[in-house]
Order: C-alpha cells, then structure tokens, then sequence
C-alpha cells in the first residue's frame, strides 16, 4: 500500500485513474514546445505590414536570407528551444527552487526574443533592437550553459537558436548601420 502523501501527490486519493494521469503526460511536453511559439505568432502578426512596407524600403546586405527563409527558421527553433526547456523542467523535477535560475534565463531571454520584433519592425528603433538582442544573446547563451549539468541534450538544442541569434545580430547592425540618415542618431527611425 501506498502511503498517503504518494496516494495524494498521484490523485489516487481524488479518484484520478492511473489511466487519466498517463494519458495527461503528454500535457508538459506539448506545453512547453508550444509556448515559444506564442510570442513568435503574436509579434508575427503585429509587425506583418510592416515588412512589405518599411522593411522592404531598407537597404540590407546581399547575404540576407529571403523573407521566405524566417517563417520556416523560427517554428524549427522556437520548437527546438521549447521541447529543450520541457527537458529541463523534468530534470530538475518541475518548478522547484533547482528550476530557478535554468528556467528564469529561459524566461528571460524568451520576453527579450519576444520583444525584438515589435522595437525592430513596428517602432523602428534598430539601434535600440540591436543592444536589446546583444542581451538577448548573451541571456540565451546564459540559459544553454545553466543547462548544461542538467540536460546536455536540452543544452545542445539551444546551439543552432544560439547560431541565429548570432546572424540575426550582424544583421540586424548591418541594416541599422546602412540605413542612418546623417544626424538622425538613436532615433533610428526611416519613414518609407
């Protein structure tokens, strides 16, 4: 027999089937993939006139990926990233005082890749988006080594997001550096 605090902690106690708890272990997993992906739709879809618009009128470098390329990179790594954090939820047992500090980075840097789109595309501050994803960079880079001693699987699922923020930042200073207007500063803005 089970002692009572393991019958309550599994919801035997509540009349929670071993068949109900199973079939809802899928629920973190699914969860935790998905969440990524809110931010991404949600900024997707304040900032979409805005790159047939404004975006479009920048001067940008030849190496620049087609706009196509973005809305096949981002499911891939907010997937990749989501399912990793998920990995280290479980590992270290949920949100216990061991998943402070690993799944606050991974908070943190997810609102800082979340709030890029709107500074970059609707306000048009570049300069202000290019310090804001230096930040970003060195959190997300922050989150990928706190993981590591967890879950070096979840930790390896962070390099090609790391890899892309990398290119998303050269880029992102290269359009800001190419499309200054003389004494316009940090306000950054280009009307088109």
């Amino acid at each position: 027999m089970l002692p009572d605090a393991t019958h309550t902690r599994l919801g035997l106690r509540h009349g929670i089937s071993n068949h109900t708890m199973v079939s809802a272990a899928w629920v973190p997993p699914v969860c935790a993939t998905l969440l990524p992906h809110v931010g991404g739709i949600v900024g997707g879809l304040l900032t979409r006139s805005e790159i047939k618009g404004w975006y479009e009128g920048l001067k940008k470098p030849a190496w620049r990926p087609p706009n196509r390329a973005f809305p096949v990179v981002w499911p891939l790594l907010y997937t990749g990233m989501g399912y990793a954090s998920y990995l280290v939820w479980r590992d270290v047992g949920g949100f216990t005082d061991d998943a402070v500090t690993p799944l606050g980075l991974y908070g943190a840097q997810l609102a800082l890749n979340w709030m890029w789109t709107p500074i970059f595309f609707k306000a048009h501050r570049m300069g202000l988006a290019f310090a804001e994803i230096l930040l970003l960079c060195g959190t997300a880079a922050a989150t990928a080594v706190s993981w590591c001693p967890i879950n070096t699987t979840a930790a390896m699922l962070m390099v090609p997001y790391l890899a892309w923020l990398s290119f998303a930042a050269a880029l992102n200073y290269r359009v800001w550096q190419d499309n200054k207007g003389p004494g316009e500063g940090e306000s950054d803005k280009k009307e088109g």
